[in-house]
């Protein structure tokens, strides 16, 4: 990634103590404690509203401003067998979840319907260091496959759904992971992207553009032959390319 296009948050600041780093938005979080990323934390008080299980387990969780996500990094495939949820420290703004933390902020002032960024934490173990973010949930809103298992989508919606990732790539924004499961759609048939772990800024009208656009077409065909149930046809993407390609 080229890191002079990613502007680090002039309004954040800082926690540190030991091996703990934490970066946060004071106009979100007038008290800070990093026992806001302990799932025990919410727990005890009686503010898990929620979870959803992928890799590990994420939270939704009630606060005063509104409700938030709490997810834990984890490692996929072969290596995650073994690392899990260790990744190699190479300084605290080349961490997982700084670079996302930048990034949402990044997208966030741009308009981009991303969610909010909160804060993130690094715990730093010798050579390694495991990392959780924390941003605003998307209330009242539903993926694309859970959305999909139950009913179709409408041409326009589709178009629309091609625009707004046409919106983000024409930010050069990458989404390293854009599949289905990425995808919100909300009450109001707003589109929104989240999960932007190794996501970057890239230069525009570039080949990973189209790579990416690829990518979700390939994970709407895996969803369709996974699921008994998925409302989606190869004329839905052309829909969708209609709007992406406006």
């Amino acid at each position: 990634m080229n890191r002079n296009t990613i502007v680090k948050p002039s309004h954040e600041k800082v926690y540190q103590q030991g091996g703990i780093y934490c970066g946060y938005n004071p106009h979100q979080i007038e008290s800070f404690t990093p026992d806001i990323f302990d799932s025990e934390y919410w727990q005890s008080q009686g503010l898990v509203v929620g979870t959803a299980t992928g890799r590990g387990t994420t939270y939704f969780v009630q606060h005063e401003t509104g409700q938030w996500v709490l997810r834990h990094y984890y490692r996929g495939g072969l290596i995650g067998k073994i690392f899990n949820d260790g990744f190699v420290y190479l300084g605290i703004d080349n961490t997982r979840a700084a670079l996302e933390y930048q990034l949402l902020n990044t997208m966030h002032d741009l308009g981009l319907p991303v969610p909010e960024p909160i804060a993130y934490r690094v715990m730093r173990h010798g050579l390694y260091y495991r990392c959780d973010l924390i941003t605003t949930r998307i209330i009242n809103s539903q993926d694309l496959v859970a959305v999909l298992s139950k009913a179709p989508l409408t041409d326009k919606q589709w178009r629309k759904i091609g625009r707004c990732i046409a919106q983000f790539h024409q930010h050069g924004i990458y989404h390293h992971d854009l599949n289905s499961h990425n995808i919100l759609l909300d009450d109001n048939e707003k589109i929104w992207l989240i999960d932007f772990d190794r996501g970057e800024k890239r230069p525009v009208k570039q080949s990973w553009q189209q790579a990416n656009i690829s990518r979700l077409h390939r994970s709407f065909r895996k969803e369709k032959t996974r699921l008994s149930t998925f409302h989606w046809q190869e004329s839905d993407w052309q829909y969708l390319m209609e709007g992406y390609l406006l």
